[in-house]
């Protein structure tokens, strides 16, 4: 769906119910049709991964305190607002930079995650520990938002947000995406070609 303001999103579902709320966990779908983007479809798969690639960069570039809401309502003729302001230091949508990267390098999007980078460690570097914790109240400015830290760092942020932010000012050559590919938690999996003769695969029609 194309917002008032060109932004770009996918509807949630609710039974037979299309509601205009976007979730961060979505954000994924950016990285995801960019590196799908291939075949007869390939031109329209860019350009939706662009577009949810920068609606979710919006989430935390409008947000008052640099951190995107774990949700947010797209209302007609008007701009996305918060839904649940809480923020628990998910990846998607650094994930989403990182892809779209790799396969532009267009240096905006190296530019959009360090602005989160910075966000995060403004914000989320926890006021009683050494790590990181999320926050209940993204709508504050940043020092109040600080105030509101869950506490709580989850084992994700450190799989996945932190690395795809590494990945994302590193070569190509590392983890190269022609080799490997990334399971749902950020682990990244050697592409396995088996040879014809392969054991296992003999009497499989390929």
């Amino acid at each position: 769906v194309d917002s008032a303001d060109a932004s770009c999103y996918i509807q949630s579902l609710n039974k037979t119910l299309h509601e205009n709320n976007w979730q961060h966990l979505g954000c994924f779908m950016g990285g995801l049709l960019s590196l799908g983007a291939t075949g007869p479809r390939a031109s329209e798969d860019k350009a939706a991964a662009e577009g949810i690639t920068y609606t979710c960069y919006e989430m935390y570039n409008r947000s008052p305190s640099g951190i995107s809401p774990d949700s947010v309502d797209f209302e007609d003729g008007k701009d996305f607002v918060a839904a649940n302001p809480h923020y628990v230091l998910r990846p998607e949508v650094v994930e989403a930079i990182f892809y779209q990267w790799r396969r532009t390098h267009n240096p905006m999007y190296r530019e959009w995650g360090w602005q989160i980078a910075e966000a995060l460690v403004s914000v989320c570097v926890s006021n009683t520990t050494g790590g990181f914790a999320g926050v209940e109240d993204v709508r504050l400015s940043p020092a109040l938002a600080k105030l509101t830290q869950d506490e709580e760092q989850q084992s994700f942020f450190l799989a996945e947000t932190l690395k795809y932010l590494y990945l994302l000012f590193s070569e190509d050559e590392l983890v190269p995406l022609d080799q490997f590919v990334f399971n749902t938690e950020a682990h990244p999996i050697k592409i396995f070609h088996p040879a014809p003769n392969t054991p296992w695969l003999r009497g499989v029609k390929t």
